[in-house]
């Protein structure tokens, strides 16, 4: 049984931590507004992009001359994987889980014989996939000195992943990240970024919609700018939603772990007054019985 001072060092102990937590709990509530709303800036304009991708796509169905991004090599062998998490930890399983659905999808893609590339954006998700597949990592993009992600982020992500595309060092690539839903929920997406996968216009909108467009210049050329700016912005945004849930899945954690430390306090203080009253009641009984002998 510990002494009455290791228990009031284990309360004094487990105070400062609920301290921390605490003070972790607030700044991530903090910049969690922000981040959502960047996040959910963000969200038009991607699903736009990919709308008018969709629209000038569909001059080019049943051809042979369609743009490589949106068509592919016409191979699936090789794949690339760039999953993309935080940078620090204690947030819960919104690294985890990222990790995992990374992870899920590369030992699939190997039992099915294909080649799999991985490139990790956050060392957190570094660290969580190196201990299975830390031969397959080709590249860890560290953004721990960046404080507030920007485009230019995500674009010499996206610039990296179109050399290699086209150097022809993959036939598929894959993002993983994690959609901001609210604080207690946020869900491990996967997206493929190339060949794209462009939204499926609504049957009913189209059959109602009687406008031709015209391009100019002509849809190739469009697509020609258009469809590397989109993995830019898809990454973009995948960085935007995992800023917001990093800071969502950290103020959920650091609440429960602020309770946690509360309920440990309650129990370290009645385990203290119980033994402290218990050494009172030994003493007493000692005196008493010294009374008695004399």
């Amino acid at each position: 049984m510990p002494s009455l001072k290791d228990l009031r060092n284990r309360i004094a102990s487990v105070k400062a931590t609920q301290k921390i937590t605490k003070a972790m709990q607030m700044v991530a509530a903090a910049k969690l507004r922000r981040a959502q709303e960047a996040a959910e800036a963000a969200r038009p304009y991607a699903e736009r992009m990919g709308e008018v991708l969709a629209n000038l796509a569909v001059a080019f169905e049943g051809r042979d001359d369609a743009p490589k991004l949106m068509s592919g090599t016409g191979n699936d062998q090789v794949h690339l994987l760039v999953v993309a998490t935080a940078e620090r930890g204690l947030c819960g399983g919104f690294n985890t889980n990222i990790a995992k659905l990374a992870r899920d999808k590369a030992r699939s893609l190997i039992a099915q014989g294909k080649q799999v590339k991985i490139i990790c954006v956050g060392k957190k998700g570094y660290d969580a996939i190196k201990r299975e597949f830390g031969s397959l990592v080709i590249k860890v993009v560290d953004l721990r000195s960046v404080k507030n992600v920007g485009f230019s982020d995500a674009h010499e992500i996206a610039g990296t992943v179109l050399s290699m595309y086209e150097a022809g060092e993959f036939d598929v690539c894959t993002l993983f990240y994690s959609e901001f839903q609210s604080v207690i929920a946020q869900i491990p997406t996967a997206l493929q970024l190339i060949p794209a996968v462009l939204p499926k216009k609504d049957a009913a909108a189209d059959a109602g919609a009687s406008a031709v467009y015209e391009y100019e210049p002509d849809e190739a050329e469009i697509l020609e700018d258009l469809l590397p700016r989109n993995i830019s912005v898809q990454i973009f945004r995948a960085l935007l939603e995992n800023s917001a849930s990093e800071q969502g899945a950290r103020m959920s954690a650091m609440d429960n772990a602020t309770r946690n430390a509360g309920d440990m306090i309650d129990k370290l203080t009645i385990s203290y007054n119980r033994q402290r009253q218990a050494q009172i009641t030994t003493e007493l009984i000692e005196i008493i019985s010294g009374a008695e002998a004399l």
